[in-house]
């Protein structure tokens, strides 16, 4: 996760700085630098208590599938961890009645594990879209921005390397997902971006409204 954030988030996370104004830019009263923090609780409470809970979500909920999908539906993961950690339990049995053993499971663990970071990844799309305007709608605004139109398609790029490249599984303990495997944190990216296509439209209907003292950053 330190090694994809790291690498694949500076690049599109520097391709902003190449995004072209919004158009509503000089209708703005200049930042007061005494009061208009640049980081403020606003903007925390969007990155974590709003978008960030969506990504967890999908992370989570992609994890739950991938173990569903082996054998292991979700009530049957609490409190197995002690005996999941075992090496010496090599017949650990999932909901359907079939038997694990210690280095099957841990392949499994990791492979949720990578399949966790690809579906951050995939939302993370629609974080650096929405990031790209502060009021006004992506499509007022463009996909004009090849450098995080690049960004995206590098931070994928990166993803499907550290999962696919051989000997990763021993370097950084990722395994090679199923192609499908990548689509369930789609709906969690769509849902991020009508989220706050949604919250920038009633920005602009009521300007200054509750919406805007709680959300604009």
């Amino acid at each position: 996760m330190a090694v994809g954030g790291g690498c694949g988030g500076g690049v599109p996370a520097i391709s902003l700085a190449y995004e072209q104004p919004e158009s509503d830019i000089m209708k703005r009263q200049p930042r007061d630098p005494y009061r208009d923090n640049l980081v403020n609780r606003r903007l925390i409470s969007m990155a974590y208590g709003q978008i960030g809970m969506i990504q967890a979500a999908a992370g989570f909920f992609v994890y739950f599938v991938i173990m569903a999908e082996n054998g292991f539906l979700p009530l049957k993961l609490f409190g197995i961890r002690k005996m999941w950690d075992s090496k010496a339990v090599n017949d650990l049995t999932d909901s359907y009645g079939q038997e694990w053993t210690y280095r099957d499971r841990k392949t499994l663990e990791y492979t949720c594990h990578t399949a966790f970071f690809v579906s951050i990844v995939v939302v993370q799309w629609a974080d650096l879209i929405i990031c790209k305007t502060r009021r006004n709608s992506i499509f007022q605004q463009g996909m004009r921005n090849w450098a995080l139109n690049f960004g995206l398609v590098f931070e994928t790029i990166l993803a499907a390397f550290l999962s696919y490249c051989p000997g990763m599984e021993k370097g950084l303990r990722m395994y090679p997902l199923k192609f499908v495997w990548w689509f369930p944190a789609i709906p969690f990216a769509l849902a991020i971006f009508i989220y706050d296509e949604t919250r920038r439209f009633y920005l602009r209907r009521n300007p200054g409204g509750w919406l805007e003292q709680e959300t604009y950053y």
